[in-house]
């Protein structure tokens, strides 16, 4: 597999939750149930492929601003989820919101799948491809078992330049050790 089918998979995989989540009546306590769900694929699949895929990108000098446009809408549905989860504990209007987002993931998988995927194929192997995939499919059940805020964090550090993230990223570590 190659770091895009593993990207695709996870794409098809929200679609179908997504999906669920909409045809849902506005009372249905399901919606818990697909909220952490989607949560669950959607965060350590952003993070993992911002890790992996997209700086691996830039560090190539791919299209920096197709790149960018990738993160700004990782940012753009990662709100629109947590906006969501927010709602939906607050018994307030969902659906509206879980409209939101599933537009706006579905704009962002045809964006990548389209010029992001595009633009990598132009800079990777296939060796290189497959490469990314192993390293996107192991860091994805590490992130899932970090909290929010270490996942906003490094939402943050993966758009910071690639020698700054690295030094934090070393930081954070030292720290830990």
């Amino acid at each position: 597999m190659d770091i895009y089918e593993a990207l695709k998979k996870d794409h098809d995989e929200l679609k179908i939750v997504l999906e669920e989540l909409i045809s849902l009546r506005a009372d249905d306590d399901y919606r818990y149930v697909l909220i952490e769900e989607i949560r669950n694929v959607l965060v350590p699949h952003s993070r993992a492929e911002e890790s992996i895929f997209y700086n691996t990108l830039r560090a190539v000098n791919a299209d920096k601003k197709v790149v960018f446009h990738g993160f700004q809408e990782h940012l753009e549905t990662e709100t629109l989820l947590r906006t969501l989860q927010v709602m939906d504990r607050m018994n307030l209007d969902w659906k509206a919101t879980a409209k939101k987002l599933q537009e706006s993931f579905l704009h962002h998988i045809e964006d990548e799948e389209n010029e992001i995927f595009a633009e990598a194929k132009k800079a990777f192997t296939e060796e290189e491809a497959i490469g990314m995939a192993e390293a996107f499919l192991q860091l994805k059940p590490k992130i899932e078992k970090e909290g929010f805020v270490k996942n906003t964090v490094d939402m943050v550090v993966n758009l910071l330049p690639p020698r700054l993230a690295d030094k934090l990223r070393n930081i954070r570590e030292n720290r830990a050790a």
